[in-house]
């Protein structure tokens, strides 16, 4: 496993969206974006704060047109996540967004429009104090540097990324983060390399279009894992042909697993083989159903037989290492002196867990307690 300790992570500014810090050494931040009818109020509400009961930071929201302008004020007013307003083509709908409490504008410059535009978004942007995201991919770079290069290469969207970076230098604003998505891994990867050399500001990381939720989290996690490994990325959405609450728990499995942000179980098992003396697979399955709803961060290994089970458990927060008709249980590295049936495995872990949940969070707000007195 990486540790986060040997991560230099890249220097960047800092920003807020709402009251959520971007950049600058704050925690990275996991969003996703509503995939709803905006004018259908009563259903993005619901799916918004969906997402924010699965943990997201952030939630970005399209704005195709004026109808759904007035949806989003409405929206707004609604819930408590910052929400970044997704504009395309018509600079209007930044103005008017902005107007109705916008945390962030998120526009891709290669068609919002001429430099005359783009100013009016970002003199809007300064006059109600909120950062604006530059959102490059390559479907939409502009028509010239389209024709330069042709084919997708990150060079061409670092190019159009750097040239709306000029404009906001120009207009003395450097409240923005950047993105230069690309669907392709390598592509994606080496703009965001190259990028990061040249400015300071936060960047929002993630494969566009990466796919359905097999494929698409194998190339995020991918594409993801390399940059934040590299200190490359301070927020990061993971674009699935899904539900977005899956983005959000994938997001998370993918800092997890780089040993930067935790929530939630984390399963440690095992593949299985001749030699497991219960049913592995279908323990951790129905177990992620049932505790999907567990917030706080607890390593669970949960491993068929002797052979890696003590030395797993050892390090987990609750382990279970399987025996004949009966298995052992660890807490936080201690053996039990009790086994569990091996036919009550799953309702024996969920007890146990959900207790163990229960007892962390306690003593987390005692601490919080004691800091407030």
């Amino acid at each position: 496993m990486i540790n986060k300790k040997y991560i230099i992570h890249r220097k960047s500014k800092r920003i807020y969206v709402g009251q959520v810090p971007i950049g600058g050494g704050s925690p990275i931040t996991v969003q996703s974006m509503t995939n709803t009818c905006t004018t259908d109020i009563p259903i993005t509400i619901n799916q918004i704060k969906s997402l924010e009961v699965a943990g997201a930071d952030i939630v970005r929201i399209s704005v195709p047109n004026m109808d759904a302008v007035e949806a989003f004020k409405l929206i707004k007013k609604q819930v408590n996540i910052p929400l970044i307003a997704d504009i395309h083509f018509d600079y209007r709908i930044a103005l008017k967004v902005a107007e109705y409490g916008a945390d962030c504008l998120r526009i891709n410059p290669g068609n919002i429009g001429n430099e005359k535009r783009i100013r009016n978004v970002i003199d809007c942007a300064k006059y109600h104090n909120i950062p604006i995201r530059i959102g490059v991919n390559f479907g939409s770079l502009e028509k010239d540097i389209r024709k330069k290069y042709i084919k997708p290469t990150s060079k061409a969207l670092v190019e159009s990324a750097m040239r709306h970076v000029d404009y906001l230098d120009r207009f003395n604003f450097d409240q923005f983060k950047v993105s230069v998505k690309a669907s392709n891994v390598s592509i994606a990867v080496e703009a965001y390399r190259l990028l990061a050399k040249q400015i300071d500001q936060p960047l929002h990381i993630g494969i566009t279009e990466a796919g359905g939720i097999r494929n698409g989290t194998v190339k995020s996690a991918i594409g993801i894992g390399i940059l934040l490994s590299e200190g490359i990325g301070d927020t990061i959405r993971v674009s699935l042909a899904a539900h977005p609450v899956e983005e959000i728990k994938i997001g998370y499995d993918i800092l997890s697993a780089l040993n930067i942000r935790s929530r939630g179980v984390n399963f440690i098992a095992c593949p299985t083989c001749s030699r497991q003396e219960f049913d592995v697979i279908g323990t951790v399955n129905e177990l992620e159903k049932r505790l999907n709803d567990i917030s706080t961060p607890l390593d669970v290994s949960i491993i068929g037989c002797v052979v890696n089970g003590p030395g797993e458990a050892a390090i987990s927060t609750i382990g279970l290492t399987g025996g004949y008709k009966k298995s052992s249980i660890y807490e936080d590295g201690l053996r039990g002196k009790e086994k569990i049936d091996n036919n009550d495995i799953i309702n024996q872990l969920e007890i146990r867990i959900r207790n163990k949940a229960l007892k962390f969070d306690q003593n987390i707000c005692s601490k919080i307690d004691c800091v407030k007195k």
